[in-house]
Formats: C-alpha cells, sequence, structure tokens
C-alpha cells in the first residue's frame, strides 16, 4: 500500500527555520475540511502548542537527517506502509488513539507481508514484541482486541490517506428471455 503525501519539510512549520542535522522533527498528518491529506512537520519544542486546523490522523516523531540530492524523486513523494509503521511504532512517538489503531492495523498487514514478525508478549503486558524483518529491530506494539468497531475505524483512518474506495460497478439488469417461437 502506498500513499501520495508530501515529503518531509526543509523548515519547520511555525517558525519557518531550517531544519538541521540532529533535530527532533514532529510530523502530522492533518484533513482538513478540504478533504486532502496535509503534512505539517515542526520542531519537537513547539509541538505542545500546535494546533493545526482539521483532524490529526496520526503523528509521529523522527530526528532530522539531510537527504542527499540525488535519487527518484518520486520515490521521495511515496510514504509506504512499512515507512508510516516504523515511524508510528518508534518509541520516541507517544501513542494516541489514532496512532495505536493504525500500528495494530499496519502490523497485521506487513506481518501477512513477512515484513515483520510476532516475537510474543512484551515484558509488563498489554504490548508485543515484532521483529522488522530487515532491520532485526525489535518493537512494542500495542496489543488489543480486533472488534468490527476496530476495522471500521481504521477503515475511515486509511480512507483518509488512500482516499475512498471504489464502488463497484451497478451490473445491467438481464434482459428478460424471448417467448418460445411457434
Amino acid at each position: 500500500m502506498e500513499m501520495n503525501l508530501q515529503p518531509l519539510a526543509a523548515s519547520c512549520c511555525v517558525t519557518g527555520r531550517p531544519f538541521a542535522e540532529g533535530d527532533r522533527i514532529l510530523s502530522f498528518l492533518i484533513q482538513p475540511t478540504t478533504l486532502e491529506v496535509v503534512r505539517h512537520d515542526l520542531l519537537a519544542e513547539h509541538g505542545e502548542g500546535f494546533a493545526p486546523e482539521g483532524a490529526v490522523v496520526c503523528r509521529w516523531s523522527h530526528v532530522f537527517k539531510p537527504r542527499a540530492r540525488e535519487g527518484d524523486s518520486e520515490r521521495a513523494l511515496k510514504l509506504t506502509a512499512e515507512n508510516l509503521f516504523l515511524a508510528l511504532a518508534d518509541p520516541a512517538t507517544e501513542p494516541t488513539p489514532e496512532n495505536t489503531r493504525l500500528i495494530q492495523f499496519l502490523a497485521l498487514m506487513l506481518e501477512r507481508k513477512r515484513l515483520i514478525k510476532r516475537r510474543g508478549p512484551a515484558p509488563g503486558g498489554g504490548r508485543e514484541l515484532v521483529e522488522h524483518s530487515r532491520t532485526k529491530q525489535l518493537l512494542e506494539i500495542p496489543s488489543g482486541e480486533l472488534t468490527p468497531e476496530f476495522f471500521v475505524a481504521v477503515q475511515r483512518q486509511l480512507s483518509v490517506l488512500v482516499g475512498e474506495p471504489k464502488a463497484a460497478p451497478e451490473k445491467a439488469p438481464e434482459p428478460a428471455p424471448a417467448p418460445p417461437s411457434a
């Protein structure tokens, strides 16, 4: 699953200060009233008072690393499910109900694709250990019951990120059979 979103900004959306290597950055995916998803990146010290217009779909924090200039620019615009999972499951990212749902759903999806492996319950309970296959990194993810309500909430979040599912084309009614000829 790929989502077309803006890449990481080069400067803080609150102060306009360019990011420097090692800065702690907060990234938000916001759905304003226009229904398109907008990404806001800001310095972590400005996160406390940040109140964007619209619904927060998810948020995460990370350390800024300048990107090399070469590379596929289209690839830089794609935020994959795996990248989103790693960003949300990072221990530095504070858990929110929105993030927790997405982490649980993305874990199911990535486990099916064999990109993560479950390693059992985490110490302390309420969480589960998973191993990212490529990096061998162990991550703790929230465990929870996957109810119909859970999937409805996740569907709403994903529809914001990837768009509404396409409706199945309506079938034309079948013509009535012709009367038998004599």
